[in-house]
């Protein structure tokens, strides 16, 4: 599963219905049975009423596409999105494997805007995975418009099961802040369908109270997507 397909399915998180999963991270691994010279493409096209990724909000009702590429162990794509100010664009691959119920994944991911919406973010991205329980850990640096470069790492812990899944994130170095989020997704008449909801800590919600003062937030997202395999 490429990195966009799994924050697909949350919302900021994981599923498409999300809008867009976790962080971020790598790709998918190749199975074992698969044969390193086999190739697949597929692309994907969806939309949530909230797109929040690593538990900021980006945009209230954003439609996303993309477009992924693998052969044996080695994933690369790219995915876009509206972000209102122009897109977001994801330029990123990955190389992993699966052993039985573990899997491992180590790539790098570019996230790049056609507008003044935000600047330029670079990271290595690595993850790691036994059965419903998955670790995504990047580190990265941040373009900042031309003022000061700024450095960052983000780690997500992540439980799946059953189509129930759970996302808690945090960010360190020069960037800060938490979420958390839950929800459910399933597969209906070829779609894909997620509910989710999503609590992020002050530092991040852009959410005030009366008095002005940032406060905690909490959103619920839902989210469509269709996936399409193209070879």
């Amino acid at each position: 599963m490429s990195l966009r397909s799994r924050i697909a399915r949350c919302g900021g998180g994981w599923a498409v219905a999300c809008g867009l999963v976790l962080m971020a991270s790598g790709t998918a691994a190749a199975q074992d049975d698969e044969p390193t010279s086999s190739v697949s493409v597929s692309a994907n096209a969806g939309w949530v009423s909230q797109y929040y990724f690593r538990g900021i909000l980006q945009k209230t009702s954003s439609a996303s596409a993309g477009l992924d590429l693998s052969a044996g162990p080695v994933s690369v794509g790219t995915w876009a999105a509206d972000v209102g100010d122009g897109s977001e664009v994801d330029l990123y691959g990955s190389v992993g494997f699966a052993a039985g119920d573990f899997s491992a994944s180590v790539g790098g991911t570019a996230y790049l805007y056609t507008g003044a919406f935000d600047d330029t973010y670079r990271e290595a991205n690595f993850s790691a995975g036994y059965g419903p329980v998955g670790v995504d850990f990047a580190i990265g640096d941040y373009l900042n418009f031309g003022d000061e470069k700024q450095n960052y790492w983000f780690l997500a812990l992540n439980v799946e099961q059953s189509g129930f899944f759970g996302t808690f994130g945090t960010f360190g170095n020069d960037f800060d802040g938490q979420y958390a989020e839950v929800g459910y997704g399933f597969s209906a008449a070829d779609l894909d369908f997620s509910i989710s909801g999503l609590v992020n800590d002050k530092t991040i919600s852009g959410h005030h109270d009366s008095a002005g003062e940032p406060r905690v937030g909490f959103t619920l997202i839902f989210g469509v997507s269709k996936s399409f395999t193209l070879k």
